[in-house]
């Protein structure tokens, strides 16, 4: 049977300080999580009961081990999940400064696995059957996963419903304007793109929400979401534009909102909501993951989010 998603980018083991408010000099133990944008959005949506795949790389080393047990244990396929005979499983640290400061270290030298993609060795017929694939901007930051995620994308031909995540993380890349030039390419053969408003900044030009998505839409694209942060998330379409507000909690840790966010928007997508029903719901599920410490850890089933949206 096709898979309701696949997702295909990053992947890590989180390395969270147990107690906020404390710089990394000063942390004495840590909590260990899996982690890593696509990774992260794969076990949202199959907290949700969807039948979901991610595909990236790890090292042959005890992390990697963890990273493929912790995908079977949140019930993700974990068969498109390679090994890398010599690079290491990234991991990352994260200093947590609620509401808004959570500045990560990356250890992804002298290369992460993930970025070592090749298109040959991508399953091109479960990509082009899943309900939904999933990309992200940070697997476009170095080759070969840039030609693996470009082709993957063209492998789809918009068949269904193919998102990019324009997740610019600045670390990966030499210049900003370098990032944007091969989004726009991404963009061109999606049908849906996901990103704040940095990101899609970087991607399109500095505007306004409204007109940064309608440039974006200009490449092909069905549906722009923009991310606006205290000012809630808005879905452009050529005919509408469907807005959710803030849900209020107390933040503990906001670095996995955004792949709840993710996961959740897969979920309305699989169960044919509308797009302010689908908003709603996945502004809601990131708020939940943002009151949490962990990321793919702390993703909730749909009960859990409904709840939420029911004390707002």
């Amino acid at each position: 049977m096709p898979f309701d998603l696949i997702t295909m980018g990053r992947v890590g083991v989180d390395l969270y300080p147990e107690k906020s408010g404390v710089s990394l000099d000063k942390v004495r133990s840590f909590s260990k999580f899996l982690g890593g944008t696509a990774t992260n959005v794969a076990v949202a949506c199959a907290r949700y009961g969807h039948k979901s795949a991610v595909i990236t790389k790890v090292g042959e080393d005890g992390f990697g081990f963890y990273v493929r047990s912790a995908l079977r244990e949140f019930g993700v396929d974990d068969r498109f999940v390679g090994i890398d005979p010599t690079l290491r499983t990234p991991i990352v640290f994260c200093e947590i400064h609620p509401p808004d400061h959570f500045p990560l270290l990356f250890y992804r030298e002298p290369k992460a696995p993930d970025m070592n993609l090749t298109l040959d060795e991508l399953d091109l017929d479960a990509i082009r059957s899943a309900q939904i694939f999933w990309t992200t901007g940070t697997g476009l930051s170095d080759e070969p996963s840039r030609t693996a995620t470009l082709g993957a994308i063209d492998s789809r031909a918009k068949k269904g419903v193919t998102v990019h995540d324009l997740d610019y993380r600045p670390m990966f890349w030499e210049r900003p304007e370098e990032a944007g030039e091969w989004q726009r390419q991404a963009l061109s053969n999606v049908t849906i793109s996901v990103g704040n408003l940095e990101e899609c900044a970087v991607a399109v030009g500095e505007a306004s929400p409204e007109e940064m998505a309608k440039r974006i839409m200009s490449f092909g694209v069905e549906v722009a979401i923009v991310k606006q942060g205290p000012e809630g998330v808005t879905a452009y379409t050529q005919e509408v534009a469907v807005s959710a507000p803030p849900v209020k909690v107390d933040v503990v840790n906001g670095l996995g909102a955004g792949d709840a966010f993710g996961g959740a928007v897969c979920h309305g997508l699989l169960q044919g909501w509308t797009w302010e029903e689908t908003i709603t719901f996945a502004n809601a599920a990131g708020a939940y993951v943002a009151g949490q410490l962990a990321c793919a850890d702390a993703m909730p089933d749909e009960t859990l989010v409904r709840d939420l949206l029911a004390r707002d």
